[in-house]
């Protein structure tokens, strides 16, 4: 699969999701239909539906039985990790950080987005895919799924250039103010491996990530595969009171773009399983 080819990550993404819509609707141990048939409902290449399932597979949300077919995972263990005030600081992360867009474009929610953004799935939301590099090589790849409505004329180049949540505030008077945010490990799938440089089945950090605004509006739904080889994450535990540190501004978080949550507006960061589709 050509990873580059024009609507190859959009057409990966929407069967990704409809896969997860039905994993999310069944029991662990349930069976799913098949990949022939999938194909069939979905409209999408054997190649594309197996790329997706493949990355279910390897975040541990489906299990393949050789002659059998394929089941929901056991549901996974949960470990919550909020400090005494429900925010918790996350400085930058080095390296010059900047972006290629692999995908952009306005389609429908769909069932699965637009619960987690709490609109139709009907109403339309703004797509983006983009590769992720620090020093010119790349480190991630970030699916985004922004409300339409609240970002009219969003461009391909305000995605490239600059800080997204800073375009938001200044172009859209759009005012992020808190996120939910996941971690998991994974392996790249193919096409993942051929994006981010690295052999197919390496590992990754998985994020997944809902962010609303000032008002607790959703503004966006994220999900974002890090290079394991080449990230990791440090957690600074609070084991008593002390004197404030004013944030570093500037550079690159976890998962996240450089924007409010740099220098103005707390995170809640958890390990809940409930917003995996990452980020």
């Amino acid at each position: 699969m050509d990873a580059d080819a024009p609507g190859t990550v959009l057409k990966r993404e929407r069967a990704r999701d409809a896969v997860l819509e039905l994993i999310e609707s069944r029991r662990p141990g349930d069976a799913i239909p098949s990949e022939r048939s999938l194909c069939a409902t979905l409209g999408v290449s054997r190649p594309t539906l197996r790329a997706a399932v493949d990355e279910l597979v390897a975040a541990g949300l489906l299990v393949r039985e050789h002659g059998r077919g394929m089941f929901v995972a056991p549901a996974k263990i949960t470990q919550e990790l909020i400090s005494a005030d429900l925010a918790l600081s996350v400085p930058p992360a080095a390296g010059a950080w900047s972006s290629r867009l692999l995908e952009f474009t306005t389609l429908q929610a769909g069932a699965r987005v637009g619960r987690k953004l709490r609109m139709s799935p009907a109403a339309d939301i703004v797509y983006v895919a983009r590769l992720r590099l620090v020093d010119g090589a790349p480190m991630a790849i970030e699916h985004l799924h922004i409300r339409a409505e609240l970002v009219p004329g969003l461009s391909a180049q305000e995605l490239e250039d600059g800080d997204l949540y800073e375009h938001l505030r200044e172009r859209h008077d759009v005012h992020v103010h808190e996120a939910v945010q996941a971690i998991e490990p994974t392996v790249v799938t193919r096409a993942e491996a051929g994006l981010l440089d690295v052999p197919e089945l390496s590992p990754a950090l998985l994020f997944e990530r809902l962010t609303s605004d000032t008002a607790g509006r959703p503004v966006e739904y994220v999900h974002s595969l890090y290079r394991g080889d080449r990230y990791r994450i440090v957690s600074r535990l609070a084991l008593g009171p002390a004197a404030a540190v004013r944030p570093v501004e500037g550079g690159h978080h976890p998962g996240i773009p450089p924007g409010d949550f740099a220098h103005r507006d707390p995170i809640t960061s958890s390990t809940r399983g409930d917003i995996q589709s990452g980020g």
